[in-house]
Formats: C-alpha cells, sequence, structure tokens
C-alpha cells in the first residue's frame, strides 16, 4: 500500500480569522502525525482571503516545530515569486533546524490574480526562466566549491528533497528531463493527468536525486458518516471554487444543503470538471473510490486534500481516509518506496 499524505492551504473561513487558521493548521498536522501520515505539505497562495498560507516558508516552520516526526514540506513554493537564492536560504534554514523532515516542491504558476503577480515584483519577468530558476536553485544545495562566488548559507550541502508540481506536460517533462519527484495537482486540474503521468515515466532519467520515477497526485477525500453527509460537507469546495471563477474569492463558505441552487449549469459542469479527482462518502465509499484511483493512475503515493468548513469535521474525514489506507495496506500488502 502507498503513503498517503495531506495537503493543507490554512482555510480561513467564514467568522474565523488567521489566527484562528494557524491554530487548526497545528492541530491537523499533530493529528496527521499520531495517524500515519507521510509528509504534511502547505501551498503558496496570494490574495485570497480564504487561504492564510502565503508566507509559505514560515507556516512550515511553525508546523515542523509542533510535530516531530512526519515531513512537512511546501506544494509548493512559486518560484517565479522567488529569487532561488532566498528559497535556498529559506529551506536550507528549516531542514538545519528539521533535519530529515523538510519538503521542497516548486511551482511556475503565481499562485494569484495577475495585479498581485505584478505586486510580488518577481513573476513577469522570471516565469519563462523556471528551468533555469530550478537548476540555480538546485546548485545551491550542493556543497560550496571553493572560491564560489555565491552560496546559500545555510543551504549549501544540506539535503533537502526537490519536487516540480503541475498540472500540465511542461513540469512533468521538466521532472523527467532534471530526474526528480513529480506531483500532479489533479485535485483541481485533472485534465492532463494521464498525459502527464505517462510522459513522466517514459522520459525520465535518473539522477544523483532520484533513481526512479516517483508520482504523487492529488486527490479530493471528504470523508463523514454517510454519503449524504460528505456530500453536503463537499458542497464547501464547490463554493469556493465557483466564486473563484465569478471573480469573487471570500473566506471559506459553510456548507450547503442544495448546491443546485446555487450555481448555473455552465459552472455545475466546471466544477465537476476541476473537481473530477474527488472521493466523497462514507467509510466504504472512500475505501472503494480510493483503491479504484489507486488501481487506475498507479501513483507511488497520495497527496489528500479537504476543504471542509467545520474543523471537526475535517479532522474526522482524514480519521476516515487513515483508517480506509490501513484497511487497503492489509489487504494489499506493506508500504514500499516511500520519497
Amino acid at each position: 500500500m502507498i503513503p498517503f499524505s495531506i495537503l493543507d492551504l490554512a482555510p480561513v473561513t467564514e467568522g474565523s480569522d488567521a489566527s484562528h487558521a494557524f491554530r487548526n493548521t497545528l492541530d491537523l498536522a499533530q493529528l496527521a502525525e499520531r495517524l500515519g501520515y507521510h509528509r504534511y505539505w502547505l501551498a503558496e497562495h496570494h490574495n485570497m482571503p480564504g487561504i492564510a498560507s502565503a508566507a509559505t516558508a514560515v507556516l512550515i516552520g511553525h508546523v515542523a516545530g509542533g510535530t516531530s516526526t512526519i515531513r512537512v514540506g511546501a506544494g509548493g513554493i512559486m518560484l517565479p515569486n522567488h529569487a532561488p537564492l532566498q528559497v535556498a536560504e529559506a529551506f536550507g534554514t528549516l531542514a538545519s533546524l528539521h533535519p530529515g523532515r523538510i519538503d521542497l516542491g516548486l511551482g511556475r504558476a503565481p499562485g494569484t490574480d495577475q495585479p498581485t503577480a505584478k505586486a510580488l515584483r518577481r513573476y513577469f519577468d522570471s516565469a519563462d526562466a523556471f528551468p533555469q530558476d530550478v537548476l540555480e536553485l538546485l546548485g545551491y544545495f550542493e556543497p560550496a566549491r571553493p572560491g564560489q562566488p555565491v552560496r546559500a548559507v545555510p543551504g549549501a550541502g544540506i539535503e533537502v528533497p526537490v519536487w516540480l508540481l503541475g498540472s500540465s506536460l511542461f513540469s512533468a517533462q521538466l521532472s523527467a528531463q532534471l530526474g526528480l519527484p513529480f506531483a500532479f495537482a489533479s485535485h483541481f486540474a485533472p485534465d492532463a493527468m494521464d498525459e502527464a503521468l505517462a510522459l513522466y515515466r517514459r522520459d525520465f532519467r535518473p539522477s544523483a536525486r532520484l533513481q526512479q520515477p516517483y508520482a504523487m497526485l492529488g486527490l479530493n477525500v471528504v470523508a463523514a458518516d454517510s454519503d449524504a453527509e460528505a456530500r453536503r460537507l463537499f458542497t464547501t469546495q464547490q463554493q469556493s471554487f465557483i466564486n473563484l471563477r465569478r471573480g469573487r474569492p471570500g473566506l471559506i463558505p459553510p456548507p450547503i444543503d442544495d448546491i443546485g441552487s446555487y450555481w448555473t449549469p455552465p459552472e455545475q459542469l466546471m466544477v465537476e470538471r476541476a473537481l473530477a479527482c474527488a472521493v466523497v462518502g462514507a467509510a466504504g465509499t472512500v475505501r472503494d473510490g480510493i483503491e479504484a484511483f489507486i488501481a487506475r493512475h498507479r501513483p507511488h503515493e497520495l497527496l489528500l486534500t479537504a476543504n471542509v468548513f467545520e474543523h471537526a469535521a475535517r479532522r474526522q474525514s482524514f480519521e476516515i481516509a487513515a483508517a480506509v489506507r490501513n484497511q487497503l495496506g492489509a489487504r494489499h500488502g506493506p508500504v514500499a518506496n516511500r520519497g
């Protein structure tokens, strides 16, 4: 059975604030550690009132400091928003504070809207330079050479696993060329998933960092005591997608009983396509859905996300998913090939 991990956006729900979101994030990470999840990732987004993980490296440090064994990392850092040296220094610092537990996932999107991307200063000048920026960043983690004019301190010579993230063939191809692990954003943009996985597996070149391809897939998993309750909880995520597409991103909304009254038919098609990689239901439904997803796509790892309004219900969802993983593990055998 493959490892399960968690992607968290530090959601800020209606009636709450960022401080409360951060307390929930740490609480969920501590629960994930107890439940045996492999890694806990946070993602960089900007100018989105319902997502509090903009200062991603800072929040990673908070979570890593409040846990002891689970891997903690970025899923991901949007590299065109940052100078590679600064990213290397930040994650070199995190890896020095928490040896053997820090991951760095890199994306090439801005993680925001165009005006905010412009306010971040770097994106429009460096998005096309993403491959070169990745290579520069990887170089800063290599041991410093005599006479090297610029080095990451800390960072040089520190082992920080670097992943590439993406929802297209571009990052799949670059991951394969550089011999890096690859995480596909199938939890919100699944259209190119099968083609990207096939390309990554076919063209992978072994590197000093990774000898064989290693692919992780994002999956929405919302679990509850009944299928009906899980579907109701999932309306929070559906509403959030609609609000974003309407140009009105806001705080994370509570679930509603009739999602059909909230969206138009075109919006329904858009949401159902974007969230096609979703397993929603009671434990048995979730078990069957996850098992079928793994059998079809053969990932090395799953990155679960659940945008659930009530923190207690979100905790329960991940508890059910962990129990499902244990059931599948008993059926299929022990975990192997962890990244």
